[in-house]
């Protein structure tokens, strides 16, 4: 298990146990573009079946940030479900937990990881991500349904 604490006192670990899966739950289904909808059962799966980092405040301990990894932990990762609590927005958390993954799949020897971001290009910039070099040379199958569109634009759930 990785761990991890900041000058202020904030935690960043990947003890499964001390996620508090019905926060997240309800952070990615009602307030994360990405996953509006999303049942907690699909949640609870996403996250036993990858690598999670939960961030917890000084003091009380309560989670107020997330994210979830998706890799083999030799060669590839995807970075996704990623979320910052709204009122702990602002703190520089997210390029912290960002920085945290990063450096923690280095020690492992993954190489690359790729992430996808509607909005949050610079805080994931700090942390050493750069837009693929080549996008021609990637493909998906997306079997998922559109959604309703949030901000004009559509979009998908994941």
């Amino acid at each position: 298990m990785f761990s991890l604490t900041r000058s202020d006192g904030h935690l960043l670990s990947t003890d499964p146990n001390r996620l508090d899966l019905d926060r997240v739950h309800g952070w990615l289904s009602t307030d994360a573009y990405w996953a509006l909808g999303r049942d907690r059962e699909t949640v609870v799966r996403a996250f036993a079946n990858s690598l999670p980092f939960g961030v917890y405040r000084p003091g009380d301990g309560r989670q107020v940030a997330v994210a979830r990894v998706v890799t083999d932990g030799a060669t590839f990762a995807w970075l996704c479900d990623v979320y910052v609590d709204r009122p702990a927005r602002g703190h520089g958390l997210g390029g912290w937990l960002a920085a945290g993954v990063r450096d923690h799949l280095a020690e492992l020897g993954v190489r690359r990881i790729l992430l996808c971001t509607n909005d949050a290009h610079e805080v994931y910039a700090r942390a050493g991500f750069t837009p693929l070099d080549n996008p021609t040379r990637w493909m998906q199958l997306d079997r998922r349904p559109p959604v309703t569109p949030v901000t004009g634009k559509e979009q998908r759930a994941v």
